[in-house]
Order: C-alpha cells, then structure tokens, then sequence
C-alpha cells in the first residue's frame, strides 16, 4: 500500500480521482486547497490490483537461488553484527522468503507447523520495516516483494 499526493486545478480532481480508481485500488480521497488557494492537494491511499499483484508462491520464487544458499547467505550476513536493526531491507526480505519457502514445504491445506508461525512473524517485520500495509496475507506481501526485487537484481 502507498500514499498518493497530487496537487492540480480543483476542476481537474474528479478526473484524476476516477483515473487513479481505474488503476488502483483505492482508498477515500482528502482533499486541502494548497497554500495559495489557487490549487487543489489530493491524498490517496492506494494499493495495485490483487489480481495483478499477489504472484503464487511458485511465481514469486521461481528464479530464487537454492534454499541451502539462502541459509548461508542470511547466516552469514548476520555474522558479527551487534544488532539485527542493523540489518538492510535486502537482509529482511531474504530472511522472509527463506522463511516463507520452509513453511511451505511443512504445510498442508490442514496444517500450520511451527514455521508457519515463524514465517508469519518474519512477513511482519518486513511489512513494518517497509511501513507497509496490506489486508492481504503478510506472507503474500513477502511473495510480491520477493518477486519484484529477484526480477530487478
């Protein structure tokens, strides 16, 4: 989820409301008038379309490395560091994935298992790192951003 800032002639705010809504999945609008009056300030809470973006555990880790080179990889980044607030976003996003990808393994349509929970708890950080929010699943927010970073790399 993102804010939306746009500043334009108050007879443009129906148009950009509506276009922003055909795109985006959105919240209410707050309008202000800008400082000299002259101009209009909407703010928007927006989110892309579910459909779009919630990639299947499948999708999102297709072109992830080995489950054993992630180990290693987020336990050595995590190797003499005082604090894990020390950590980078790359550092949290892999530890969720991992994370995520060894539940997945342990779960059935039935059960959770304990790194179910894990997972969960991992999703949640990165979300609050990111000061993020999402109605949906947090492990699926993981799987989206997973997706998006392995693709960019």
């Amino acid at each position: 989820m993102f804010e939306i800032r746009v500043i334009c002639d108050p007879t443009d705010t129906d148009h950009i409301t509506k276009t922003l809504e055909d795109t985006f999945t959105t919240g209410p609008v707050r309008q202000h008038p800008t400082r000299d009056g002259q101009r209009t300030r909407l703010y928007i809470t927006a989110d892309h379309r579910p459909e779009d973006e919630w990639p299947t555990p499948e999708e999102a880790y297709a072109l992830a490395p080995s489950t054993i080179s992630e180990i290693g990889w987020v336990a050595e980044e995590s190797i003499g560091r005082p604090t894990f607030a020390l950590l980078g976003r790359e550092f949290w996003l892999r530890k969720a994935a991992l994370l995520d990808r060894i539940a997945l393994q342990n779960e059935t349509e039935d059960t959770r298992s304990d790194a179910s929970d894990v997972a969960q708890q991992a999703a949640a950080r990165l979300i609050e790192l990111d000061r993020a929010t999402t109605a949906h699943d947090p492990r699926a927010y993981v799987r989206q951003q997973y997706a998006h970073w392995i693709k960019n790399q």
